[in-house]
């Protein structure tokens, strides 16, 4: 029996979203020539991507152990922030 060109084992696998979007770029359309509008939405963008972050963090050379020390505090806020959260949820 002959298979059909639809058949479901001869599709290519799907790439995932993101995985298309690093080799397309970032692309912002502008309406209505409100470059103001667009800016803000490539700016939004950036930040989702961590583009900005990673521009951030390279900007120059950090050791390891300074990493590790920063990775560390910043875990350190982030659960701080969680437990205070907490508080306001449960009253103590």
């Amino acid at each position: 029996m002959q298979r059909g060109k639809n058949f479901k084992n001869n599709r290519r696998p799907q790439k995932k979203y993101n995985e298309e979007r690093q080799l397309q770029g970032l692309k912002v359309e502008v309406r209505n020539n409100d470059m103001n509008k667009a800016l803000r939405v490539l700016k939004k963008r950036l930040q989702n991507e961590g583009v900005l972050n990673e521009l951030r963090e390279r900007a120059f050379f950090r050791k390891k152990s300074e990493r590790k020390r920063l990775a560390q505090s910043a875990g350190r806020r982030r659960w701080l922030k969680r437990v205070e959260k907490m508080k306001e949820v449960r009253g103590y």
